[in-house]
């Protein structure tokens, strides 16, 4: 059964201050970009059925105003897992997806979110910005992707990019 998986990476926050950087909210680029990802995703008739995102303020407040953006977006599952997590990390997020869904997103952050999106695809996509997508994963990108099986068995490698996009508002 096909799957969706969405990666994203939180929109712009603003630059550290004395704030510590789990606590940095989103600047105000990143609070127009953050709907522009929901809208695009809405676009691309995307629903969600589950949301994991980190726990850092930036992140929270994307996924906030992103899935007012996109109807029936489900509520958060917060997790101070994905705050720092390395593309491996992520992918074990992934893998242990609850099995009924049958879409998913995680929210994070650089590096993590973009070498896992590079590493997921296999290659064989078709959506005109891979090249993009490989070159990096700035503020407010979003990559999805179509997966063949179960979560727990998804691989490096063995899922397809069907859309990428840096959202801009």
């Amino acid at each position: 059964m096909a799957r969706t998986l969405v990666l994203i990476r939180h929109a712009k926050a603003e630059q550290p201050d004395d704030r510590d950087d789990h606590g940095r909210a989103l600047a105000g680029q990143g609070r127009r970009d953050a709907p522009a990802i929901g809208r695009w995703l809405h676009a691309q008739d995307v629903t969600l059925q589950v949301a994991v995102v980190s726990s850092a303020d930036r992140t929270r407040q994307t996924y906030r105003l992103l899935a007012a953006e996109l109807p029936g977006a489900p509520d958060p599952v917060v997790s101070d897992d994905v705050y720092y997590a390395s593309a491996g990390d992520l992918l074990e997020i992934v893998r242990a997806l609850p099995p009924e869904a049958l879409s998913a997103a995680i929210v994070g952050h650089n590096p993590g979110i973009g070498m896992l999106a590079n590493a997921l695809d296999d290659g064989a996509s078709e959506v005109a910005e891979t090249a993009r997508m490989r070159a990096g994963f700035p503020t407010a990108s979003v990559a999805v992707f179509a997966v063949d099986g179960d979560w727990a068995t998804v691989d490096p490698g063995a899922v397809r990019l069907t859309g990428y996009a840096v959202a801009r508002g």
